[in-house]
């Protein structure tokens, strides 16, 4: 569901073209934040924030005991040469999907005359705290940030405060922390553990596996679309096969559970993976048990990412926009900044969600006789 645009924007963008139309002239000072006010039928508050951000922009200055005035040209020119700064912060940079989020945020910011400073979290609460305090101690013009471990809270949340004081814009992407009213791109992630289970069903599978990493709340909704898949088909799901784990666990525990769930005398026909990242090994798994895929068990991956064809059994997967959901962010992201573009609707600031496509490749199959 789109947003529609915040009245502080909309105010930013009436004062913009009254500097733009001469009617404040360079040097000249600014109505009152009580006279916008009253004027606007605004909040002092969303008055605040509109100067704000054209305090940001380089456009008026406050003078203290005196007012806000329009900056002289001069002045502005001289900011507007220097780069505008975008902070990216992601749970990791250089490994599976996120290269592709920062090439596609990357390109549209270059296209539009902003850096980027980039930061990775590792999926560490800690860490993501350092890259908030480097970020915040930057000049910049605004973030997008992926939440850490999305589904154990947030206890970062006093610098995600702190940027809201400060009229820093900044949006989420893959998920936001429960407590943020902050704009996100994600996945339908509930839709994705749906479509695969509802397309196992289909080729007559009703042993289904599910593993699932559950500190972060795409993991949580994958889960919660498989096991509604379960329920509307009347499917029974066996405790022992719906697998969960946590970041630190993802190396060992489900391939460890898997190689269980195999080698018992009644077998899943089928596995979901929370990633493509898992869904590899998982195929690693059953061929060292003497198992081929997909005769003897299905495997589906999710995010479609290069792993996809990487494993010898070109992965069945659920699709992740990846340079479309960076390209997006930073699209949304300049338009917070800046205001939209000539044009554009509201949706231009607010929430995106993209819906994960089914691709058909060779690790699915239906049942084999072993079940």
């Amino acid at each position: 569901m789109e947003k529609r645009l915040p009245k502080y924007i909309i105010l930013k963008n009436e004062l913009l073209r009254w500097i733009e139309s001469g009617r404040l002239t360079p040097g000249s000072q600014v109505p009152s934040e009580n006279e916008i006010a009253e004027q606007f039928a605004l909040s002092r508050q969303t008055v605040r924030q509109a100067f704000s951000e054209l305090e940001r922009q380089g456009l008026l200055e406050r003078v203290q005991g005196k007012g806000t005035f329009v900056r002289q040209a001069a002045a502005v020119r001289e900011e507007a040469a220097l780069p505008r700064t975008i902070g990216i912060v992601t749970t990791y940079i250089s490994d599976y999907i996120f290269p592709h989020i920062v090439r596609g945020a990357e390109a549209e910011l270059r296209s539009r005359g902003y850096r980027l400073l980039l930061a990775s979290t590792d999926n560490d609460k800690e860490k993501e705290m350092e890259c908030l305090r480097l970020m915040l101690s930057e000049p910049l013009s605004g973030l997008i940030i992926e939440p850490t471990k999305s589904a154990e809270g947030n206890p970062n949340l006093p610098f995600y405060l702190s940027m809201q004081s400060r009229n820093l814009p900044f949006l989420m992407i893959n998920e936001r922390y429960r407590e943020l009213e902050v704009p996100c791109l994600k996945v339908d992630d509930e839709l994705g553990g749906l479509t695969a289970v509802r397309h196992l069903i289909e080729r007559g599978h009703r042993r289904i596996a599910g593993f699932f990493k559950t500190d972060d709340l795409q993991g949580v909704n994958r889960l919660k679309g498989f096991m509604h898949a379960h329920r509307e088909a009347g499917v029974p799901l066996p405790p022992e096969h719906v697998v969960t784990y946590t970041t630190a666990q993802k190396g060992e525990l489900p391939i460890a559970q898997a190689r269980k769930l195999l080698s018992s005398p009644n077998p899943p026909t089928a596995f979901v993976a929370y990633n493509d990242e898992l869904a590899v090994p998982l195929i690693h798994a059953a061929r060292e048990l003497g198992l081929s895929v997909p005769g003897d068990v299905s495997v589906v991956g999710f995010d479609d990412s290069a792993l996809a064809l990487a494993s010898g059994v070109p992965l069945t997967t659920l699709t992740h926009p990846k340079e479309e959901m960076g390209r997006e962010a930073a699209r949304r992201l300049i338009a917070m900044i800046e205001g939209p573009a000539p044009g554009a609707g509201p949706g231009e600031i607010g929430d995106r969600l993209y819906v994960p496509e089914w691709i058909e490749r060779s690790s699915v199959a239906g049942p084999a006789a072993r079940a």
